[in-house]
């Protein structure tokens, strides 16, 4: 197809790597912030150093270098848990039942869109990991099917995560003072009185209207699936065996063996599980008062990857693994932090949150912010990155035009979401795990975030 082999070309001559573009974004952010926010009265190379000192201030921000490494967390302890048996038997049970294209890319879709609305580090490689054992076991047992479709199949989830359980922005704002903090400096005493301390994860994740979206795209998504695979012809398989090494050493010596003992592990595993339901119990126990926020995910999926993998060796080579895929995030956060702290103490997000009230309305707010979420995904490919330079502006212009926070807070994650079926930063781990090309997944994930979106947009008008 044409229009992807155009994109494919434009990613690669035109787009440099994600911390390239995030220096670029940086640099260009400091110029706007001295050219457009300077007081008539300073002068420009005083004004200048203020706006670096901004920027240095914003790289190391306690709070939000904590929330890197939340975020951090989240991908490394998914794909932790996708490495342990019992998940990877999981995968061979639903791989044994794929008998052509269309029941491989529905029972692809569906799972890793359920596994990614959990935890998007655990729906990225579980997809990755189902899609490559599908495509061994059609290669042994001469079962014809469209390898690149069912790999687009295992990048699904990556188009519902931030509506899930782990996004960044629905799960930051369910966090107490997280909004206090984020806000502070940027609205006015007025409107600060108006800032709720959390926005529930009731009102966001669990919401009705969240959850029916994601129901709709639950059916329709395999549903497209399903009609592509009719046109889609089989393709040639040659993949050697994909396995991670979780057998346990013989011959142990002395301390060495606590690092193998099941035991040992199993019960620090379920002393974590049980501080989790102590600790956590308030957040809980009322269904409209539900608050779901990084800690508390990644505690329990600490405690559960311990017990699943049985044994701290085979949980430490699992994170070992997983710590790979974690260098974007490590190195780029600081990064959007200190354009969020130029923004913030610059006067940038008031202007452009107040560029935004100008044009939008109360209604069409959320589509604009739908729309340029997926725009600044393109770019700055992490919500977390994206909520950290984004949300300030989001929320305030939705208090200034009365819209709901938590609409303007999901459409924000809406948004962010829906291009990774365009970006391919977030599909690198896929294409390593299935060995497939951007290319060949690209005319697939295409097609899925045009549905996606008008499944989004519609919802965002009328729900």
């Amino acid at each position: 197809m044409r229009i992807t082999k155009a994109i494919e070309t434009l990613f690669k001559r035109y787009l440099p790597s994600p911390f390239t573009i995030a220096v670029l974004l940086t640099l260009i952010t400091i110029a706007m912030a001295t050219i457009f926010t300077k007081p008539a009265t300073q002068n420009s190379v005083h004004y200048f150093t203020k706006v670096l000192s901004y920027w240095e201030d914003g790289i190391w921000n306690s709070s939000l270098l904590v929330f890197a490494y939340q975020m951090m967390l989240i991908l490394v302890l998914g794909h932790v848990l996708v490495l342990s048996k019992p998940i990877n038997s999981i995968i061979l049970t639903i791989t044994k039942s794929v008998t052509n294209t269309t029941n491989a890319v529905i029972l692809v879709s569906v799972t890793t869109m359920l596994v990614a609305f959990f935890n998007w580090g655990l729906g990225l490689i579980f997809g990755a990991i189902l899609a490559r054992k599908v495509g061994e076991h059609a290669q042994a047992n001469q079962i014809p099917i469209n390898y690149p479709l069912v790999g687009a199949a295992g990048y699904v989830g990556l188009m519902v995560w931030h509506g899930g359980i782990s996004g960044s922005a629905p799960s930051k704002v369910a966090e107490e003072g997280h909004l206090i903090e984020m806000m502070n400096g940027v609205l006015d005493v007025d409107m600060f009185g108006k800032l709720p301390e959390v926005i529930t994860s009731s009102s966001t994740i669990f919401s009705w209207w969240n959850l029916l979206l994601f129901g709709i795209l639950l059916v329709l998504i395999p549903f497209v699936l399903s009609i592509l695979s009719k046109k889609a012809k089989p393709t040639q398989l040659n993949l050697p065996k994909y396995q991670f090494d979780t057998t346990a050493k013989e011959d142990l010596e002395g301390a060495e063996k606590l690092d193998y003992s099941p035991w040992f592990a199993i019960v620090f595993g379920v002393l974590i599980l049980g501080t989790f339901f102590i600790q956590y119990s308030g957040n809980l126990s009322s269904l409209s008062q539900l608050k779901i926020s990084p800690n508390m995910l990644n505690f329990f999926m600490l405690g559960l990857a311990i017990v699943l993998h049985g044994n701290f060796k085979s949980f430490l080579n699992a994170v070992e693994e997983a710590i790979k895929g974690t260098s974007g995030i490590l190195i780029q956060f600081p990064l959007y932090f200190g354009i969020m702290g130029i923004m913030k103490s610059s006067g940038m997000v008031g202007m452009i949150s107040d560029s935004f009230v100008s044009v939008a309305t109360e209604t069409t707010l959320p589509i604009f912010t739908f729309l340029s979420a997926g725009l600044v995904n393109i770019f700055v490919p992490s919500g977390g990155g994206q909520w950290a330079v984004q949300g300030p502006i989001v929320i305030k212009s939705a208090l200034e035009l009365g819209v709901p926070l938590q609409k303007a807070v999901m459409a924000l994650a809406y948004g962010d979401q829906i291009t990774n079926m365009l970006q391919p930063f977030w599909a690198l781990p896929l294409l390593g795990i299935t060995k497939l090309k951007a290319k060949e997944i690209l005319p697939y994930t295409i097609i899925l975030m045009l549905v996606g979106s008008a499944v989004y947009i519609l919802g965002l008008l009328l729900l």
